[in-house]
């Protein structure tokens, strides 16, 4: 039991260092503050302990020798938070361990979501997996009924309970089918090999354990028994569908708890006793979630955010107040590798799906997300733009400055500017570690920057105002996913305060404030070790999880509040087991709450008068701008989480003070300054700078900026027309209206005559930037799941002769394509549009790629509405807009009529007004026209969607209206073109190098299944570096749908350059700039008006980029598809079905010149579709997934291997008809140099006989059949082509690549970049 009182201790350790924060020492007024280094073993074992020694001497006013184990009698409490697990997954230094899933899923997690993480990267390199072994145990459970079905049969489900014991109703109220059960005798063989192997380690993750856990407990008991020190079972840990997260989630908690055990174990052993016994103290880790726990309870998968997580606590708690309710956005800048940032509004927010270094998490977190920009961030200029980031000089080297030899960081442009005083910076550098920081160094290779340069641009540009630069481009970095963390949610961030903290904060906090429009800046006097002060202020936490599957009514929610309080009794008694008595313990309870036809679930905290309905129908409007009718809210999980406040101090946050200041009170006063430096500001250059200690200043002090307030740890920069108010524990900095020279205003208004490269850098974040965040109001105001959880769509923005300026790397196959049809419609309405005008189109012939992508674009005016200056444009996919048997992607489709409403230019908007029932013919009518066709039978979402498109576009046009009035019309304009010229010279250059490498002429072509061929002729101009694509020769168009529009192959071209570049330049017009397309008319790549196209898009593009990485001899071959498959189930009298599922199959890379093919099947080039979860699937559908894993040696020989193929079989439940489009079923994926082709793919059916038997025959390529109850459909995916003679494959390592930056905290942020890029 812990001391009734005491000094509490409170630790961040860290990856470079280690704060400690104690209260309560005796003969200390004040809390000890001490940070030291978190390596030192020169000096000390463990940072943390040291720590904890210091203190003590402090206290007991006599030196503790080092070594000697720690007396806990004058300690209440200890509380820390680790980067253990962090590095530990990072680094990939975890214990051994095994998986054991269901058989056929032996893959499965290596596989996970099937994208690949870089969608331009050609060297395919996926995480390394987190276990060495895998068994396959031979157990299978599915769900008895299924979501989707429109006729349920209850009494079928009833009479199957009482008489099949197979049959099992869950504790959630799911009901399954046991297909088959464990052999406990192979399964004991199986582990005991593991143990003999010295594996002690595993993690047990079986289909639809989620609902139904005793085949992973049978499986768990037997490993405990046979001796396994650590068992994570995926059931344990989240009660949540998915297997493959679960499944990681097990994987990284069976790697890491081992290795977080072992370093608690040795921090254990540094005091007397260890910990236990009459030493027992209260010693608590942060969990990932914001809440602490005993060091009994704490795992590796719980403790990835332990340190970020207290930075979040202690902002949330100091900076936010409850009377005015204004939220918080925490900006945690680190001297080294990052930024994190996250936002308070009177409750945590949580995710409870997160990616950490390519490993899927289902484990609740806190909303932290990590920006590689940081003080360490290394400066670059590359083709006229400067990039901070993602790589970092770490501490070893460390920047420039640091006097180790390494290169320009962000630190560095501080220091130049003088934003960063060595005087007050420790002197740690040199090699005698002695040194103050290199200002010498720092401006040397400022100035061989600026040689750079000049040299790049023509421009002269000062060392200082280079680095200046770089400062803009940083907090450009660093505002992107702050703007994206708000509104993506429905919050603005002007309607915010920012809390800065971290080592590096202080020095951008009111550039940052400035740049989203905030008002007020918070900087705690802990703000940099705020992460270790949050820790005083955390509460112990513990929550439970269970599953449900109900339907959210008042009936049913009597018995979810039941179960709610049998696991708010768990977690409570819980507490108490760690000495917290029950009157300390505050449990809530949330649901997780989704619509019906949804994927997107809310986690609703339980309002005062329980009407979870009404307030998840708020959250979801203010999240999504809509509520949806006439849909059930279904529930999907029940969750408690209980908390003890502990240790939470009052008037922690500066408000009552300021109040007190105003009426007086308190007396404002203007302090001393204790001396001047010399400040580098934008348009005012070196101005001599008061600079003030914090330790001296009062409380009611009020600074004038320009100013720096300097304490140990950490400086603050307050900018001109800043003014900072001086509290007891806070500075509280109004930014206010009055402004220094922004950017914007040392720009002439007048058109400039030459490239900015500080400016080039800005406007490439700000331009996409708008493109990203029209992407987020889409998201947010459509209704269909293809838009808003699949993310299929695409944001851009043009110049005024429909040019593209910036489209977010969204779904590749949509990359460029976007300006055949925002330009079609300028050549045709340019002259006659208005403001408030919108069209609409989607056909082939005017730049669209298939029928159901549907564009939408909007003009946007001078404020006189006569000029035109920019179009801004959103393509997203509808799922239905009519056509043969209702079917928008009919693989029998042989002309485009067959394939839906065709729209070649509709006028959707005109001077404001929605021509609804214009729309609503083209759609529901036109397509009715044509025998066995029909109109949309989802009208309704098709006209939601399209008004969801406007919406996004209209702030498009408001976000580039803004930036045209801070920077000018003839500013803005002239950027639009420099940006695109980047990309052009950048192409140039490539194809300039090609040239000398390979020669003027590059020729090569491919062959499709039927025998149709593309053919490329690529003649390049070294004296300009620019090139004709000549695909004459290629075949006519087929009597069938794989034609691609001219649009595809614009795509296919832009994607491909942009690949062989292998730098990250703009995507826009100026990559295609140096490129002259020909494109024989009637061909499959540019066929007749008539021609169907449906899968164009998904076959031919791929065979497209194939076949011009052939020509380049950049790539061997890959699996050459999509491999789009369609399931069809329900049917209805009207020709239409009750439900569809659809998605794309991964298969092989191609191998290069320096690397092998993925030994993992991915998605390759123009797609990067996800795959839909196993459980998630047979959940909705009356099918069961069989089977998905890897194809072995399906990769091409060679030198460098192709990558794997796929395998995967469905089985059906009930009658399905499925379609399967694919290529390489005949013809190979072609390998290179003397490299191995790579295998074909392989459909096959099994299928019954009258007589019972089965047989198994070859469906071929493209396929259209009826699966019975329990035949199957297997899917053999292509692998792809090998590189170089396979004679020379031995003993051949790849090219090391440039190490993949991954932030620690990866939180709603990233999930939605993941997500949209991993379409």
């Amino acid at each position: 039991m812990p001391a009734a009182t005491g000094i509490r201790i409170s630790i961040d350790r860290g990856g470079t260092f280690t704060d400690v924060i104690a209260t309560g020492v005796p003969g200390h007024d004040q809390p000890v503050v001490l940070k030291l280094l978190s390596e030192d073993p020169a000096n000390y074992a463990d940072a943390p302990i040291e720590g904890i020694r210091r203190v003590l001497s402090l206290a007991q006013k006599d030196e503790v020798p080092r070594g000697t184990p720690l007396d806990t009698a004058l300690i209440e409490s200890v509380r820390m938070g680790t980067t253990v697990a962090t590095n530990a997954l990072l680094e990939r230094r975890g214990a051994r361990c095994a998986l054991l899933t269901t058989a056929g899923f032996g893959d499965l997690l290596a596989i996970g979501t099937q994208s690949r993480p870089d969608i331009f990267d050609l060297a395919v390199r996926k995480p390394d997996a987190l276990y060495e072994r895998v068994v396959e145990v031979a157990e299978r459970v599915t769900m008895e009924e299924f979501s989707e079905s429109r006729r349920p049969d209850p009494e079928k489900t009833r009479k199957a309970l009482e008489t099949d014991p197979d049959v099992v109703k869950c504790e959630s109220g799911d009901v399954i089918r046991i297909l088959e059960r464990p052999d406990l005798a192979k399964v004991r063989e199986d582990i005991q090999a593991l143990y003999e192997d010295g594996i002690r380690s595993i993690a047990i993750a079986f289909a639809h354990s989620y609902v139904f856990p005793d085949h992973e407990r049978q499986v768990a008991e037997i490993a405990r028994d046979i001796g396994f020190t650590f068992c994570s079972l995926s059931s344990d840990l989240s009660a949540s569908i998915k297997l493959v997260s679960r499944g990681l989630s097990a994987a990284a908690d069976a790697y890491l708890t081992p290795v977080t055990r072992r370093y608690i174990d040795g921090f254990r052993h540094g005091f007397d006793g260890a910990l236990e016994g009459k030493n027992a103290i209260q010693c608590d880790f942060m969990m990932s979630d914001g809440g602490l726990t005993s060091w009994k309870s704490f795992t590796g998968v719980r403790a990835i955010l332990s340190g970020p997580a207290g930075g979040y606590v202690g902002f949330a708690r100091t900076s936010y107040s409850d009377q005015d309710g204004r939220p918080v956005i925490g900006f945690d800048m680190q001297g080294g590798t990052s930024t994190d940032v996250s936002r308070f509004g009177g409750s945590f927010e949580h995710v409870f799906e997160s990616t950490t270094a390519g490993v899927t998490l289902q484990t609740p977190q806190l909303d932290i997300n990590t920006v590689a920009a940081g003080g360490g961030s290394i400066l670059h200029c590359r083709n006229a733009l400067f990039y901070v980031g993602p790589d970092s000089a770490g501490a070893h080297p460390g920047p420039a400055c640091y006097r180790k030899g390494g290169p320009l960081a962000v630190t560095d442009a501080n220091l130049l500017l003088g934003r960063l005083l060595p005087e007050y910076f420790p002197s740690i550098f040199g090699p005698k570690e002695n040194e103050p920081l290199d200002m010498k160094a720092t401006r040397a290779l400022f100035e061989r920057m600026a040689v750079q340069v000049k040299r790049e641009t023509g421009k002269d540009m000062s060392p200082e105002d280079i680095a200046l630069g770089f400062i803009d481009v940083a907090n450009e970095t660093m505002a992107r996913p702050i703007r994206a963390l708000t509104q993506a949610r429905g919050y603005e961030p002007s309607a915010h305060r920012l809390a800065v903290f971290g080592g590096a904060g202080g020095q951008h906090a009111c550039d940052m404030a400035r740049l989203l429009g905030i008002n007020s800046v918070i900087i705690h006097k802990y703000s940099s070790i705020l992460s270790a002060y949050g820790m005083d202020l955390a509460e112990v936490t513990d929550e439970a999880q269970a599953p449900t599957s109900e339907t959210y009514s008042p009936e049913s929610l009597a018995s979810l509040l039941k179960r709610a309080e049998d696991l708010k009794t768990k977690v409570m008694q819980r507490l108490e087991g760690q000495g917290i008595t029950a009157s300390m313990i505050e449990a809530d309870v949330y649901l997780s709450m989704r619509l019906q036809g949804t994927d997107t679930n809310l986690m609703i905290q339980q309002p005062t008068d329980s009407d979870f309905a009404a307030a998840f129908n708020t959250e979801f409007k203010r999240e999504f701008t809509y509520l949806a009718e006439n849909r059930d809210i279904l529930v999907e999980a029940i969750r408690v989480r209980a908390r003890s406040k502990i240790h939470i101090a009052d008037n922690l946050t500066p408000f009552s003070e300021a109040r007190a200041i105003r009426e007086g009170a308190l007396a404002a006063v203007t302090p001393q300054p204790t001396k001047e430096s010399p400040v580098y500001f934008k348009g005012l250059g070196r101005v001599s700078t008061p600079v003030y200690q914090l330790k001296k200043l009062d409380a009611g002090s009020r600074i004038q900026g320009p100013a720096m307030i300097i304490d140990n740890t950490q400086t603050i920069l307050v900018q001109p027309n800043c003014t900072a108010n001086i509290f007891s524990k806070h500075v509280l900095i109004d930014v206010g209206s009055g402004q220094a020279k922004t950017q914007a205003e040392t720009v002439s208004p007048a058109s400039p005559t030459s490239v900015d490269p500080i400016l080039l850098s800005v406007f490439g974040h700000r331009f996409m930037s708008i493109a990203e965040q029209m992407g987020h109001t889409l998201q947010k105001t459509c209704v269909s799941v293809a838009i808003k959880e699949r993310l299929d769509f695409s944001c851009a923005l043009f110049d005024s002769d429909g040019g593209l300026c910036a489209n977010a790397p969204h779904v590749p196959v949509h990359l460029g394509s976007m300006q055949g049809s925002v330009h079609f419609q300028h050549m045709l309405h340019s002259k006659t549009l208005k403001p408030g005008d919108v069209l609409v189109t989607n056909h082939p012939q005017a730049g669209g790629t298939h029928l159901p992508d549907i564009t939408v674009i909007s003009p946007a005016f001078d404020a006189e509405g006569k000029k035109l200056l920019f179009y801004v444009a959103s393509r997203a996919h509808h799922l239905d807009i009519g056509g043969l048997a209702g079917n928008s992607m009919h693989p029998g489709a042989k002309e485009l009529w067959e394939e839906g409403a065709a729209i070649i230019s509709f006028k959707l908007l005109s001077e404001g007004r929605f021509d609804e029932e214009g729309i609503t013919k083209i759609l529901l009518e036109e397509p009715a026209k044509y025998p066995g066709c029909y109109g949309s039978r989802h009208l309704s979402d098709n006209l939601s969607d399209l008004r969801a498109q406007v919406a996004a576009n209209a702030r498009g046009i408001r976000l580039i209206t803004a930036l045209i009035q801070e920077y000018g019309e003839e500013t803005v304009k002239f950027y639009m073109g420099a940006i695109q010229a980047t990309a052009e010279a950048s192409v140039r250059q490539l194809l300039t190098s090609t040239a000398a490498k390979l020669g003027p002429i590059l020729e090569a072509e491919d062959y499709f299944d039927d025998g149709s061929k593309i053919r490329l002729k690529v003649s390049i101009k070294p004296d300009d570096g620019s090139a004709t694509f000549d695909f004459t020769g290629t075949s006519p168009e087929v009597y069938g749908n794989a034609n691609a529009p001219t649009a595809i192959t614009m795509s296919a071209a832009i994607y491909t350059l942009r690949c062989l570049t292998a730098t990250d330049i703009p995507m826009n017009q100026g990559v295609l700039a140096p490129v002259h397309i020909i494109l024989p008319p009637g061909t499959i790549i540019n066929p007749s008006p008539e021609a169907a196209v449906s899968t164009g898009n998904a076959l031919t593009s791929q065979r497209l980029v194939d076949v011009i990485l052939k020509t380049f001899r950049a790539s061997a071959g890959s699996q050459g598809c999509m491999g789009c498959l369609s399931m069809f189930g329900g049917p209805r009298p009207d020709g239409g079905w009750d439900y569809a599922y659809g998605e794309t199959v991964c298969g092989g890379n191609g191998a290069g010149p320096t690397w092998h093919g993925s030994p993992v099947p991915t998605q390759v080039h123009m797609t990067n579709t996800r795959a839909t979860d196993v459980e998630i699937l047979e959940r909705r559908y009356p099918l069961l997934m069989r089977e998905f894993s890897i194809r072995r040696g399906s990769g091409g020989k060679g030198r460098y291997r192709g990558g794997n193929g796929a395998r995967r079989i469905f089985e059906a439940r009930e009658p399905l008809e499925f379609s399967f489009m694919s290529e390489r079923r005949t013809v190979a994926p072609y390998g290179m140099e003397g490299g191995e082709d790579g295998e074909r793919g392989l459909n096959l059916r099994i299928m019954k006989t009258l007589d019972g038997r089965f047989r198994t025959v070859n469906l071929g390529p493209r396929s259209m059949f009826v699966l019975q109850p329990g035949e199957r459909f297997i899917i053999n995916t292509p692998g792809g082509g090998g590189w170089g003679s396979p004679s020379q494959a031995q003993g051949v390592t790849e090219e090391t690549p440039t190490k993949k930056y991954h932030g620690r905290a990866a939180g709603s942020v990233a999930a939605w970049k993941e997500a949209q890029e991993g379409q």
